[in-house]
């Protein structure tokens, strides 16, 4: 890596912290002026009213980012557009929350103008020695790539700075892979805006926090890192397009194991509940701290096997996924992520004395 391009992901990555850092205590004061406050409940693990809106210091942030560091053309014009549309969405659901499918209409929107506007399509794919291109097809399979990511990082946000960070190590580590693979792009500069924004924001975020990020900032980081795993890993492999699942693997896998959970129990897939594997920690006595470092340290693992999967070895990869993988499963089969373990009435008698 040479020194100009140290320096200049120095200055972008320290500018945006110190603006997001500066900011939020102005966006606090909004959250509270407005009532855009999460209030306990049986569900949440805060004891006290706390301001949500804290988003919008990140997608401001992004936006500071932007205009500073990057060239208007329409693909950034798209970006912003769809940003905006998520950001106002998410804006509205943290005042008073909005109907599950009036949010959707919101991220579909911002899907749509990235990929019809923006030209930002998965066009096509090859595995197994087939190539496939998708067609009019790209657009819904597009749209819900997008949505995936959104609907992700949005059902993880359940602890202090447990978004905030895995987004960090999502941006962290693409930016990386771009340095090393010499790929100097938009998802390169939008990677370390994107990283400083959510290290700013996540020293009023970290346990415990002043402010939370809401739908408005869950969404928002989503949404450009369903982007930059676009414009990052476009090129028409398979495995391309799984990497940036694999580096945010805890909250894909989560979002997968709530989806079966909930079809098993006959509920919608909308309805919230306390079975998540952040939940499942906290219910084996984890503090709320090391629970979020318990998460965000397997995700670096993840991360960390995606870089030496796509930089170093692929078979030592696999191996590494794999193994990783199989850890998470005991850990699924041993707690109530999937199927709800009802107590024995030995193991309640055992208690009760």
């Amino acid at each position: 890596m040479s020194t100009e391009i140290f320096i200049k992901i120095l200055l972008v990555t320290f500018s945006c912290f110190l603006f997001v850092y500066l900011l939020v205590p102005f966006v606090k004061k909004i959250a509270e002026h407005i009532g855009a406050m999460d209030i306990p409940n049986k569900r949440k693990v805060h004891k006290v009213p706390i301001p949500r809106l804290g988003g919008l210091a990140i997608f401001l942030g992004f936006l500071f980012g932007y205009m500073a560091f990057c060239k208007s053309n329409e693909l950034m014009n798209s970006i912003f557009i769809g940003s905006f549309i998520i950001v106002i969405t998410g804006m509205i659901d943290d005042i008073k929350p909005l109907e599950p499918k009036i949010k959707l209409i919101g991220q579909t929107l911002a899907a749509l103008v990235v990929a019809v506007y923006g030209n930002i399509l998965l066009s096509s794919i090859s595995a197994f020695g087939f190539y496939i291109n998708f067609g009019l097809l790209s657009y819904p399979i597009t749209i819900l790539f997008i949505l995936s990511f959104i609907n992700c990082m949005n059902l993880i946000d359940g602890l202090d700075g447990l978004a905030a960070g895995i987004s960090s190590i999502f941006f962290l580590t693409v930016g990386s892979i771009a340095i090393f693979k010499s790929s100097q792009g938009l998802d390169f500069i939008l990677c370390f805006i994107m990283l400083g924004s959510c290290l700013g924001f996540l020293k009023y975020n970290s346990h415990p926090a002043s402010i939370f990020m809401g739908d408005t900032g869950s969404m928002f980081l989503g949404y450009i890192i369903s982007i930059i795993a676009l414009l990052g890993f476009k090129n028409v492999t398979m495995t391309s397009i799984i990497i940036p699942f694999t580096i945010i693997a805890i909250p894909f896998l989560d979002t997968i194991f709530a989806i079966i959970r909930r079809y098993l129990k006959n509920e919608s897939i909308t309805k919230p509940d306390k079975f998540h594997i952040h939940h499942q920690l906290l219910n084996m006595k984890f503090s709320h701290k090391k629970t979020v470092i318990i998460i965000c340290l397997i995700d670096a693992l993840f991360a960390f096997t995606s870089i030496v999967y796509v930089l170093i070895d692929r078979q030592l990869g696999y191996v590494m996924y794999g193994i990783l993988m199989l850890l998470v499963l005991a850990f699924i089969l041993k707690t109530n992520v999937v199927i709800e373990h009802k107590t024995s009435i030995l193991e309640k008698l055992k208690r009760s004395k």
